[in-house]
């Protein structure tokens, strides 16, 4: 195949079909890979301190930082495009060899700069250690773009459950080996570089990098203004660890980061595979603008009836679920938990906003989004920080739902919805996990029960069958649309 030849993923007449494949690919390895990832992950959490995920929150935000420029809105670029040449594989190849390798030599460089903001020079000698990460990105973000391009989300599934258990494994080992914090740097080294391997095997990815970029001015346009966002979204996600990194002790900052992860437990592990998809498919929509408005509504209605009960059942469960998965040791981080699971409603809505809105090709609707969590977030916090931890948390449920509101004032009108339309998709959600919360809330402080673990089983055995219930009665139709979407499609007749 010569540089000039097109690869074309020509749209089928309906993409339904395989986008229900995709989804069940990739969420449900993802959840498969998550399960394993939190075993892990809980039993790691019991055996390190708090202070060695303080000190891993000091070096995350400059490895998300760096991580805005891996070029992974460059490769978005491919999926969108109605056909790509190999000269253009080649090229993407090239930039994303050229970005990560950059990166990895200025983290290197500023280690120990940031070290000394922080005074701890551990931080340094982690941070250069964990540059290695970004060299395993060109062989990930490339064979991922071209997989989802055509909508083959079952490699991708595959090769992201072999990575998964090599994290899983790789943490235990360290975390029983007593290598306490560099447990949290080694896990994702293996994770990711079994995952580049996986996925460039998968993806068959055969060629030779090119580094002139002459004729990607789209492109490279197009993974700017991604890139664009992606900055600000840094800043309006990492200011909290920023400010409270020099506020707090490692400690409550520890304490602070693990109740957030608990928290957005769903809009970080589970939303984005989801966008993934949801971003290819709304690329295969983007000349029919009222089909990819009706698929953001049934795409809203849906998710938000998996998210919404978690977040109000984490928050009326925080005590006893933070004893059960975490420890006694833990207990300053329950009313944090608490309080965080009750904003992210407000993030889940606000990011499914972006993958819509890009595929369509209005790339600015995510940049200014972007630009305002940027001076929204960092105001909040600056302002919450002298009331230290809880007022971290504060700061999310204070800020995010103007955030929230100022993105989709501008996004509705892209995406040919509506105000009302918003609130009917999230309606049956929203009162079937009110309803829940209160009978679970309820219930909980009537009863008496020692054990945390049999405390928890009984709130959630409980709140399950109650929002079933209200599920099945406040949205009835919702639940039928979702059986629908998993039921195999029968073959057309034959004549």
């Amino acid at each position: 195949m010569n540089d000039m030849t097109p690869t074309i993923t020509a749209a089928p007449a309906s993409i339904a079909p395989r986008v229900v494949t995709a989804v069940l690919w990739r969420s449900g390895s993802q959840m498969v890979a998550q399960i394993s990832m939190w075993a892990s992950t809980f039993w790691v959490i019991r055996l390190l301190n708090p202070t060695d995920y303080g000190l891993y929150a000091m070096t995350s935000g400059v490895m998300v930082l760096l991580s805005m420029l891996n070029g992974q809105g460059f490769a978005g670029a491919l999926i969108r495009a109605e056909t790509i040449t190999t000269r253009e594989i080649r090229q993407m190849f090239g930039l994303l060899i050229m970005l990560n390798g950059g990166i990895a030599l200025l983290q290197v460089a500023i280690a120990p700069l940031v070290a000394a903001y922080f005074r701890y020079p551990l931080v340094g000698t982690m941070l250069t250690v964990q540059a290695l990460l970004y060299l395993a990105n060109p062989f990930i973000v490339l064979p991922g773009a071209l997989l989802a391009r055509a909508m083959d989300f079952r490699q991708q599934a595959k090769v992201n459950l072999l990575a998964a258990a090599a994290g899983a494994l790789t943490s235990l080992i360290g975390a029983l080996s007593g290598l306490g914090v560099w447990t949290l740097v080694i896990a994702p080294l293996a994770l990711v570089w079994t995952r580049a391997i996986g996925m460039t095997l998968a993806a068959r990815l055969v060629v030779w990098p090119t580094f002139g970029l002459r004729g990607a001015r789209a492109t490279v346009w197009f993974g700017g203004a991604m890139l664009a966002s992606d900055l600000l979204w840094l800043v309006q996600t990492q200011a909290d660890v920023f400010i409270g990194g020099r506020a707090l002790s490692p400690h409550l900052l520890g304490v602070y980061t693990t109740s957030l992860f608990l928290a957005q437990i769903v809009t970080s592990k589970f939303i984005p595979p989801l966008n993934e998809v949801a971003f290819t498919a709304y690329a295969r929509l983007q000349n029919d603008p009222l089909s990819a408005g009706q698929a953001f509504e049934k795409s809203l209605r849906i998710i938000m009836m998996a998210a919404l009960p978690f977040y109000f059942g984490l928050a009326v469960t925080a005590q006893p679920f933070v004893e059960t998965m975490l420890g006694a040791k833990w207990d300053e981080a329950i009313p944090i938990v608490a309080i965080l699971a009750m904003a992210m409603p407000f993030l889940t809505l606000q990011i499914l906003f972006a993958p819509a809105t890009t595929a369509l090709g209005h790339t600015r609707i995510q940049v200014a989004s972007a630009a305002a969590g940027a001076v929204i977030m960092p105001a909040a916090f600056l302002l919450c920080i002298r009331w230290g931890v809880t007022g971290l948390a504060w700061a999310w449920l204070f800020a995010m739902p103007l955030l929230t509101l100022f993105t989709a004032r501008i996004a509705l009108p892209i995406l040919g919805t509506s105000w009302l339309a918003l609130a009917r998709a999230i309606r049956p959600a929203l009162f079937a996990a009110t309803g829940m919360a209160i009978v679970v809330e309820l219930l909980d402080r009537s009863i008496t029960v020692p054990s945390p673990a049999l405390r928890l089983a009984i709130l959630v055995g409980t709140g399950a069958t109650v929002y079933g219930l209200l599920a099945m009665l406040a949205a009835r139709s919702v639940v039928m649309e979702v059986l629908a979407l998993l039921r195999p499609a029968r073959p057309a007749p034959t004549a």
